[in-house]
């Protein structure tokens, strides 16, 4: 971010910088601070406030805090909510934690803390499935990084104005908390990527769901229609005046709005797509193009990816 200039002359008020004649005020961001025990879902609460349209830094040194918001506040409105991570990976930094918080409390900084708890047997579990040290184990053993951890963070879990306890939760619980604490009245959204593919170029390993046209006829053995992709009007006529055509993108259309639902409801933000054909560049392209547009009429925020168009 750059710094706005007018005549050489620029204005701090509160937290930002602003030209003459502009508010009074700069708009001061939102800001969550998310913290907690190693192992207790921070990076899954991270995730959460990202999906929902939330700027995340991850592991960010408190004394550079105040400047985060400063920069957020000079953003003119891009960047109206701030969630910083802050955990014992950054504790040769943890002592400015405070000093930074008093900081903020004096330029009427609106600031929540979120603190992560989990019981010593969930997180000894935890770094036991994923055969990691504690970040502060040193020598010794899981349960001591634990013990140490909690007494450094002790001060800091007495201020959070939320502490979620994740020991009997699973990923999808803690979102649906964390969703049910910053989501308002929006339903979270759903991002779509809907991909054209072609089967003889392999799956594509991201894919959440596969469709395959080969059910169709292909435009390829149709001379006039060869050189052209499924972009092309003729091409995409072509191939939905097969039968079944239609009649698939409608089910399938149905199908979608079922899924996504559920997608929503356990916590899933991102779908992947995967519309194939032979080639992966008439059929798969025509209906990805379809579906990608009904998609977006039922409120989901679609890309389009054609994987192999032009590949031949």
């Amino acid at each position: 971010m750059t710094e706005r200039e007018e005549d050489g002359a620029q204005v701090s008020t509160g937290t930002g910088i602003v030209e003459p004649g502009e508010a009074a005020e700069a708009a001061i961001p939102e800001l969550v601070i998310i913290s907690g025990m190693s192992g207790a879902g921070r990076s899954t609460a991270a995730k959460c406030l990202e999906d929902l349209g939330w700027f995340v830094v991850d592991n960010l040194p408190p004394a550079l805090i105040p400047t985060m918001v400063e920069l957020g506040a000079r953003s003119q409105g891009n960047v109206a909510r701030i969630a910083v991570v802050v955990d014992v990976r950054g504790r040769r930094f943890f002592d400015n934690l405070r000093q930074s918080l008093a900081d903020l409390e004096a330029k009427n900084v609106t600031r929540r803390i979120v603190f992560l708890e989990s019981s010593d047997d969930a997180l000894v579990r935890r770094f036991e499935s994923v055969r990691r040290p504690h970040p502060l184990q040193g020598d010794g053993r899981i349960v001591d990084g634990i013990a140490a951890e909690r007494d450094l963070l002790r001060e800091l879990r007495g201020d959070a104005d939320l502490v979620i306890d994740t020991s009997s939760l699973n990923v999808h619980e803690l979102r649906a908390k964390m969703d049910a604490q910053f989501a308002g009245d929006e339903e979270p959204e759903l991002r779509a990527t809907v991909m054209s593919f072609g089967y003889k170029y392999g799956l594509p390993v991201d894919a959440d769901l596969v469709v395959d046209c080969r059910f169709l006829p292909n435009p390829h053995w149709v001379p006039e229609l060869r050189p052209y992709t499924g972009l092309n009007e003729e091409v995409s006529g072509y191939v939905f005046n097969q039968p079944g055509a239609k009649e698939f993108l409608d089910r399938y259309s149905e199908l979608l709005q079922l899924i996504a639902t559920g997608y929503r409801r356990e916590g899933k933000r991102y779908v992947t797509i995967a519309v194939g054909c032979t080639g992966g560049k008439h059929r798969s392209v025509a209906m990805s193009e379809k579906l990608a547009a009904r998609l977006a009429t039922e409120g989901v925020e679609t890309v389009v990816v054609h994987r192999d168009m032009g590949r031949e």
